[in-house]
């Protein structure tokens, strides 16, 4: 019979092949996932290298996540003693078991909802415990799949060291051998680099999902200036001003690096009341049969056609359309010390004598959105203030859309009452997962699919225009309707600029004349599109322009992930990633990313891509931003 001279070795080998096996198996259900995705460049050479490299990039995430083991196993000098030795190391290869097996359903469910490993999204997740628990609960089957893990676990753990418990020599000795692999693997472990392919799709399937949690942690946050290309600062404001130049505007000074301007009006001022609502996750792919309001009100309404999203996260959205600002590396300024003070929308609105308010159906803390709106001026109405009396639905993430709307007549009313425009930053919660929504409003059943939400949503949004065409203040009010990011941003590539595609209705009848404007554009140009339509003048802090004065080839947009920033002109996409890489490709709206770009031209795209980057990082980093910067 053959015995396990080295038993301590051979229990860190057996989690070693369960670590495997079950990576291996969540990589095979994850391409069954990704395969449409994969269909141009699928081929057996293809999956045997996601296989390879996945193996590669399985080994020393394990090596990590058995470091505390490996100390116990080097450090005592007799194991397996009796049988409570026995019984506490066979709990101890459960609880890893279960550990796997866990990552094993969570992945795949990841997956579907963000086509990526776990990332920064599932940082936030741990972040924001209440919320994300409350979420999963409603959204999955949680004590049956935890109790199926739970089994499964304490299967894999029994058919493995049955036969370890019966040949394992005892006591076990410790091994000088075994110290001296583990000390090298740990240390290449910390130093470890994940092989990755170019394409996208095939790079997360040869991910480790545990190792993209820990790299999503640590570049959370990401300085411009320490992983990106940088360009000569007098190259980079001379360029930030070519790019800002426009009709109707000039800047407070000939200074080269002064990017602030004044912006004259174009008609005659209006001081109308602003409902901004912001829907989650709203792509323009999801208006059809399911948003029959919202399809009926498109015809009355200014259409910004060709609208990109900034980012993929709800904070990205808010920072542009408050801001005005492109997408700095890392998390949004929404979730970053210094955010408070900032030349926003809400300063112009402010300046203008108007009530500024965000309204929120959760709990504004998550994701900092209370104390960021709170410190750049504006009042908070979040779950905390709506009345129980006043709710009639709620699930992880807050009130229904219904009753969102309700709270948000009732603070128009209020200032109505006291005389006073207002401004409301309104960001609804219904579409979003568990999808669940009251029962009877729509034909799609609750918490079936996003259809649903976006159907409940668009019915939410016609009975909040109903309602509130019964105001006396609703002639003299205009409605802003538009997405924070698109359902899903994933593609064949790191930046598809059709999956930031995003709807804006710009709405007030007898006011706006319905229109279509084709010229692309930035989340970051509704605030400065707005304040063109109501002839405002005023001092601007925006990157964003006017849509309504950019000429046709002007036009240009921001896309981002949380590393991948891109820059969209009417034929051509720049990107920039670490480690100062970047690229041009050509592109025509909305089709996906076409062959590279050299030369002269690209050379060009790619600084003032830089410029417009580099700008925003370097402005906010100093201060530059901050109101009272901005004003003086």
């Amino acid at each position: 019979m053959i015995r396990f001279n080295n038993a301590r070795g051979c229990f860190l080998g057996l989690l070693l092949i369960l670590w495997l096996a079950v990576n291996a198996a969540v990589r095979t259900v994850l391409l069954v996932m990704a395969h449409g995705s994969l269909q141009d460049s699928f081929d057996w050479l293809t999956v045997t290298g996601i296989y390879f490299r996945g193996a590669v990039n399985d080994l020393f995430p394990y090596f990590l996540l058995t470091l505390p083991l490996m100390l116990v196993l080097l450090l005592k000098k007799r194991l397996w003693g009796g049988r409570t030795g026995r019984i506490v190391a066979s709990a101890t290869f459960w609880v890893y078991a279960c550990a796997f097996l866990f990552g094993a359903v969570a992945e795949p469910l990841f997956w579907n909802e963000f086509s990526s490993r776990f990332n920064f999204i599932a940082v936030d997740y741990l972040i924001y415990t209440t919320e994300v628990m409350r979420n999963i609960a409603e959204s999955y089957p949680v004590i049956p799949l935890l109790a199926a893990v739970a089994a499964s676990a304490a299967i894999v753990s029994l058919l493995a060291l049955r036969p370890f418990w019966k040949r394992a020599a005892l006591p076990a000795p410790r091994s000088p051998r075994l110290l001296a692999v583990c000390f090298v693997m740990t240390c290449a472990a910390f130093l470890y680099s994940p092989l990755a392919p170019q394409d996208r799709v095939t790079r997360e399937l040869s991910a480790n999902g545990v190792w993209s949690l820990f790299s999503a942690y640590r570049n959370n946050e990401l300085d411009y200036r320490e992983f990106y290309r940088v360009i000569d600062d007098s190259r980079a404001a001379a360029l930030l001003r070519e790019n800002l130049t426009e009709e109707g505007t000039r800047f407070v000074s000939d200074d080269a690096g002064e990017w602030r301007r004044e912006v004259r009006a174009s008609r005659p001022e209006w001081k109308p009341n602003v409902i901004q609502i912001v829907v989650e996750s709203l792509g323009s792919d999801l208006l059809g049969e399911n948003t029959p309001n919202l399809n009926a009100l498109a015809g009355q309404s200014l259409q910004l056609t060709r609208l990109m999203a900034t980012g993929t996260r709800t904070v990205r959205g808010i920072e542009a359309l408050t801001l005005s600002l492109p997408p700095t590396p890392g998390s949004s300024i929404v979730r970053r010390p210094g955010c408070e003070g900032l030349f926003s929308v809400g300063t112009v609105f402010r300046e203008k004598g108007y009530d500024t308010a965000f309204i929120y159906g959760g709990y504004g803390y998550f994701d900092n959105m209370n104390a960021f709106f709170a410190g750049n001026g504006f009042r908070i109405v979040d779950r905390s203030d709506i009345p129980r009396e006043n709710v009639t639905f709620t699930n992880a993430w807050g009130v229904c859309d219904e009753d969102l709307f309700h709270a948000a007549l009732r603070d128009a009313d209020e200032s109505f009452r006291q005389k006073r425009p207002f401004y409301q930053f309104v960001l609804t919660t219904s579409n979003h997962r568990p999808f669940t929504y009251p029962d009877g409003k729509v034909s799609i059943p609750s918490g079936t699919g996003r259809r649903g939400a976006v159907a409940y949503t668009d019915y939410a949004i016609g009975e909040f225009l109903r309602e509130a065409a019964s105001r006396p203040w609703f002639a003299d009010t205009v409605f802003v309707i538009s997405g924070d990011h698109t359902s899903s941003a994933a593609g064949h590539t790191d930046l598809p600029p059709e999956r930031y595609h995003i709807p804006a209705l710009i709405y007030c009848p007898g006011r706006i004349a319905p229109a279509e404007v084709d010229t692309l554009c930035s989340q970051a140009d509704i605030p400065p599109t707005l304040f063109d339509l109501f002839g405002w003048s005023y001092r601007s802090g925006f990157f964003g322009r006017s849509a309504l004065r950019m000429k046709p080839d002007e036009g240009r947009a921001w896309i981002s992930t949380y590393q991948i920033l891109g820059r969209l002109t009417p034929d051509s996409l720049t990107t920039l990633a670490p480690v100062e890489q970047s690229g041009v490709f050509g592109w025509t709206f909305p089709d996906r990313v076409g062959s590279a770009l050299k030369g002269e031209q690209a050379e060009v795209l790619t600084q003032r891509t830089e410029a417009d980057y580099q700008s925003a990082h370097d402005l906010f980093k100093n201060g530059r931003l901050k109101e009272n910067a901005v004003l003086r």
